[in-house]
């Protein structure tokens, strides 16, 4: 072939030629290295704290040494809820992996915009990937598969001169975006950021939740530290800092704009934005500094969410208590069974989450206000949501009905239908108690203040046998203000004696002897005479609470006089019960011995074994202070047989301390410690920490 010798000739002197032929002249230009963006990997988030467990296991899925070993990890996905640090987590991961040297052929950034109306589809991708490779964008041709193709031989020639590269895909919708970015070969690695889970990726998935308390003080402090060295609110407000994580749902974005709001206003104390969240009908509305806002991040995902799927987060929004279960989330929906495949897509979007247990659904507190804030903006949404309460509020009422009809069966009465025994109405009211004392709350809006007293009213006894008395409190205290406002005697009587029973329970009895003389006077106001002997026979207990035998012993005979002339044996009996324990109170053992006889034959005949068990537990007390020892023992063993078959822990605890004190007084301190430890097992089932630890005192003390 010929040679340029100059100037704008070619000489062909030396060519042979069998044919025609036509010469062109031919540009030949030296070019440098082609632009890279192999160094583009965004800084490092200010104030990065915590994830120390997930920033290990992202670290591990990038380490070289398991690029070759079966089942390595060449794609991670780390997924969560808007704002909750998926972002911020990967820089960090990625800066780290950097430093260590593991990935010597650089890094690529690409911002999918995955919830932005102009997202960038794969293709658009692969094109920005292929010029940060330095690929003249001539030579990068149309569609996916060609441009896939194209990206991992690149990718593999740089693997060859250089080594591994890291590709981190930021903000995808779908896997559809992110699949195309595979970057092939055993020592690349590819890491995507969702608010989807994309199992469809074959990807080791690592889901974010939120900070811990200690992460999101952590966050706050740094933050304010980054802006001001000296700035100390977050450690001298230890409190109200820990309240400010909480109101911001551990959420580092949230975290973040409330950071930036005191940094904004260096004389503000945390304490002062605390009252400002809480007070706020709308926290999201505080929750934004101007250029971002968690309300903002929230309809992102919200606006790309179909019709049946954003339905039912804005239903979910609305349900009373922390978690719902699967029977709530049905009658929210208006369905016969939740729909299952509609609550997995909002889990996928982590715009739900699983609840304590499987079959159990919660959503971030910020995406409930969010929830709140969509209906709220629009009529026909918030009719929709008010029918929705109010078919939950109506279930709620019928089965907690239901269920107390069960607690409160006893032999020769009709059988309740809807729960098969006791335990059975148990587990319905335990696995719903938060959302039913959520519900009752609803009796301050007059659309749903009858039924919400009727259902405080059908949980008095679910809430006594399980000890959650600061439940009760709440509820009582809600129902007692509406009957009150709506002038309903009757219903605010029945509120003041059961908020009497639990501020009794609670170590206050002065304010339960306060209630229970409102009650009592109510009653007697609209001459209900059986409501009377109930008001008599708490105050009687509150009374005894507080040392005050003798005015006890006048309201317990008040109390079964009353129930006596109403025909009430079993009232009658429970009141005969009270008496004795009154009496034993004022020393008078004998005539205490005769009322708990009094008690325990009238429960045997209305066929009341766990109140039987009861009489015995005191009839056993009042022999003991009589000194006929050995009966009281056979009493309270006759106690336990009955307290135990009814799974009443407490009263069971409180046996077996007594029985306990019976064998130090027969000189059997080891029958006495195993007594005493069976006591504290008991109390610790009746959640009752107090009388447990008390009783493990008292069994340490009897250790040899």
């Amino acid at each position: 072939m010929g040679e340029q010798y100059g100037g704008d000739h070619q000489d062909f002197r030396d060519g042979e030629f069998n044919g025609p032929f036509i010469a062109k002249q031919v540009e030949y230009h030296q070019h440098g290295p082609g632009p890279t963006a192999l160094d583009a990997l965004p800084p490092k988030v200010g104030g990065f704290t915590g994830r120390s467990d997930q920033l290990g296991e992202l670290l591990g899925a990038f380490d070289p040494a398991g690029g070759e070993a079966p089942g390595a990890v060449l794609v991670a996905a780390v997924s969560g809820l808007g704002g909750i640090g998926k972002t911020a987590l990967a820089v960090e991961a990625a800066h780290k992996a950097c430093d260590k040297g593991w990935f010597p052929g650089g890094v690529l950034f690409v911002n999918l915009h995955g919830y932005d109306d102009d997202r960038v589809t794969a293709e658009q991708a692969l094109e920005t990937l292929l010029r940060g490779l330095g690929t003249p964008p001539e030579h990068i041709p149309n569609g996916v598969d060609a441009r896939a193709a194209l990206y991992r031989s690149v990718l593999a020639a740089r693997e060859r001169d250089l080594g591994a590269v890291l590709v981190l895909a930021d903000n995808a919708s779908s896997a559809e975006q992110v699949r195309p970015l595979h970057p092939g070969g055993v020592r690349h690695r590819l890491l995507a950021t969702s608010r989807s889970k994309l199992p469809q990726l074959g990807a080791r998935l690592l889901p974010l939740g939120e900070l811990s308390p200690k992460e999101a003080y952590d966050l706050l402090d740094r933050a304010l530290r980054i802006a001001a060295p000296g700035d100390a609110r977050v450690v001298d407000e230890g409190e109200a800092a820990a309240e400010l994580g909480l109101l911001c749902g551990h959420l580092p974005l949230a975290l973040q704009i409330a950071a930036a709001l005191l940094v904004l206003d260096r004389d503000k104390p945390v304490a002062e934005l605390v009252v400002e969240l809480a007070e706020s009908g709308d926290r999201l509305l505080h929750l934004d500094d101007g250029e971002r806002s968690v309300r903002a991040a929230f309809d992102l995902s919200y606006r790309r969410l179909p019709a049946e799927q954003a339905r039912l987060l804005r239903l979910l929004a609305l349900a009373p208590g922390p978690e719902v279960t699967a029977e709530v989330v049905a009658v929210l929906d208006g369905a016969d069974a939740a729909p299952v495949r509609v609550l997995d897509a909002l889990c996928r979007a982590h715009l739900v989450e699983r609840g304590s247990r499987r079959g159990r659904w919660r959503l971030h507190d910020l995406v409930r206000v969010f929830g709140v804030g969509v209906v709220e903006g629009d009529v026909g949404l918030w009719e929709e949501g008010e029918a929705a309460r109010e078919r939950v509020l109506e279930f709620y009422y019928r089965w907690a009905d239901a269920a107390d009809d069960r607690l409160r069966w006893l032999p020769g009465r009709p059988v309740p239908e809807r729960f098969g025994d006791r335990a059975e109405a148990l587990a319905w009211l335990d696995s719903e108690r938060a959302g039913l004392v959520a519900a009752v709350q609803w009796a301050r809006e007059e659309r749903y203040a009858a039924t919400a007293v009727l259902l405080s009213q059908r949980l008095g006894e679910y809430l006594d046998w399980r000890r959650f008395f600061d439940d009760k409190i709440t509820v009582c205290g809600a129902a007692r203000e509406v009957a009150h406002r709506a002038g309903n005697r009757v219903d605010e009587a029945i509120a003041w004696n059961s908020l009497g029973i639990a501020l009794q329970e609670t170590g206050r009895a002065g304010e339960a002897i306060d209630a229970h003389t409102r009650a009592r006077d109510l009653h007697q106001a609209v001459e209900d005479h059986h409501g009377e002997a109930g008001a008599w026979g708490n105050l009687g207990s509150a009374l005894w609470e507080a040392g005050r035998a003798m005015e006890a012993i006048d309201a317990h005979m008040r109390a079964r006089d009353l129930f006596q002339a109403v025909g009430d044996r079993h009232a009658e009996a429970r009141a005969w019960d009270n008496l004795g324990l009154a009496l034993r109170q004022a020393g008078r053992a004998e005539e205490a011995i005769d009322a708990h006889t009094q008690a325990r034959d009238l429960y045997q005949a209305v066929g009341d074994r766990h109140g039987e068990a009861r009489g015995w537990n005191n009839l056993g007390g009042a022999l003991w202070e009589a000194g006929r020892r050995e009966e009281a023992v056979e009493a309270c063993e006759k106690a336990l047989e009955g307290l135990r078959e009814f799974e009443d822990w407490y009263g069971a605890g409180r046996t077996l301390s007594n029985l306990a004190l019976a064998h130090q007084h027969a000189a059997r301190p080891a029958e006495a410690r195993t007594a005493y430890l069976q006591s504290a097992d008991a109390y610790t089932r009746a959640n009752a920490p107090t009388e447990a630890a008390q009783a493990r005192t008292r069994a340490e003390a009897l250790t040899p």
